[in-house]
């Protein structure tokens, strides 16, 4: 079964997590995402998570109300209390979890650390890639 381990050491970002501090501006957090192509970011009060930030909770919770980017703080406008997976969920779980709950990102923890996301996409891969192995082994046990 797959599980959050196989994505994670799947994942471009060569184990780099991206964050910002829950009292910096959104206007940072915008800039990171757009820079690192990335739609949410981890927040973070010191070692502790705290929240999740995406491009959605900008655009409903800042272009929407009229606020500034650069005057709002992270905290005012993230997600929390934030859904978060190991490194030993299935990723049937995870699956379970972004439906369940509507979101589209969860942050990865290992002894209470923060040591990646993954996305939604990361697991729409997993499934399709998992699949056509099978299809392909199937398909080689019949023909043989």
């Amino acid at each position: 079964m797959l599980r959050v381990k196989h994505l994670m050491a799947d994942k471009e970002s060569g184990g780099e997590v991206w964050f910002i501090e829950a009292e910096d501006p959104v206007l940072e957090a915008i800039q990171i995402m757009a820079d690192k192509h990335i739609g949410a970011l981890p927040v973070m009060r010191g070692n502790n998570l705290v929240g999740i930030v995406s491009e959605r909770d900008y655009a409903r919770k800042v272009i929407l109300h009229g606020r500034s980017s650069a005057e709002t703080p992270v905290w005012q406008i993230m997600a929390s209390p934030v859904v978060t997976v190991t490194l030993d969920d299935s990723v049937h779980h995870c699956m379970q979890l972004v439906t369940e709950h509507r979101i589209r990102h969860l942050p990865v923890i290992e002894k209470g650390q923060l040591i990646g996301m993954i996305s939604i996409g990361d697991l729409v891969k997993a499934v399709i890639d998992e699949q056509q192995q099978t299809i392909t082994q199937l398909e080689k046990y019949i023909v043989s």
